[in-house]
């Protein structure tokens, strides 16, 4: 992507993180060239901002002085939020957190919608600037938090087999998530492989020891000492439904 390419895409994923609401010229100047002098800011602003009309006027057919508007001392991204992949992700998401409970089939359903609108890092090529940088960090952070609820979900339902695999790889990656180890024990054991999720429980304390000092939480422990009983709780769907919420 040429750099003019790119920082038009700045600006839409900045406007889009509040669609329908305007976002100052100050703030996306910021966003653009936080640290550098700029000598006719607004200008070269004006300029990425006509770059983009045009490049969403070729994408949708639609003029791109309505979709982007200028509104006083900003711009606009005239959609509505639902227009948006991450709002609707954010919207799926909680729609199926709250399902888990009470109805953690439909919650699957919903999660796993939630989910497949994922595509990549979230505002791959917008995320050098401050505002993108922290919303990409939050998004990545529903996003392993429904793949939580997902995961719960699946196991209180009990209709649909968890992918082990995937679980493990998961945990892996946010290893400082005690929630995904909880659950990843709960799986393993719920397939007859009780030496592996008794590892997972070992394998967290030690990172938690090392990078922290600290010992695993009581949720973790509660799970390890279940498994280490063969309590006959671990294969009732109750016991998910501990992990449903989001942590």
């Amino acid at each position: 992507m040429s750099p003019a390419s790119q920082r038009a895409s700045v600006v839409l994923s900045l406007l889009a993180l509040t669609p329908g609401a305007p976002v100052p010229f100050d703030q996306i100047v910021d966003e653009l060239w936080a640290g550098r002098s700029m000598v006719n800011a607004r200008n070269a602003l004006q300029a990425n901002v006509v770059r983009l009309r045009r490049i969403l006027k070729d994408i949708t057919g639609l003029d791109g002085e309505n979709l982007v508007r200028t509104v006083g001392s900003g711009y606009l991204l005239d959609v509505a939020p639902d227009a948006v992949d991450a709002h609707r992700f954010v919207e799926m998401a909680d729609k199926g957190g709250a399902l888990a409970r009470r109805d953690p089939r439909s919650a699957v359903v919903e999660l796993e919608a939630a989910l497949a609108l994922w595509r990549g890092p979230a505002l791959l090529d917008a995320a050098d600037g401050l505002r993108c940088r922290a919303q990409a960090a939050h998004l990545e952070e529903r996003r392993v938090s429904a793949y939580e609820d997902l995961v719960a979900a699946k196991l209180a339902g009990d209709a649909e087999r968890v992918p082990l695999a995937e679980l493990r790889q998961f945990a892996a990656e946010h290893s400082e998530r005690e929630r995904l180890s909880e659950l990843l024990m709960l799986a393993l054991y719920r397939d007859g492989r009780q030496a592996e999720a008794l590892e997972v429980f070992h394998g967290a304390r030690r990172r938690l020891a090392d990078d922290l000092g600290l010992e695993p939480g009581r949720a973790l422990h509660s799970v390890y000492q279940a498994i280490l009983a063969q309590d006959a709780g671990l294969g009732e769907p109750r016991m998910a439904l501990a992990y449903s919420a989001s942590a």
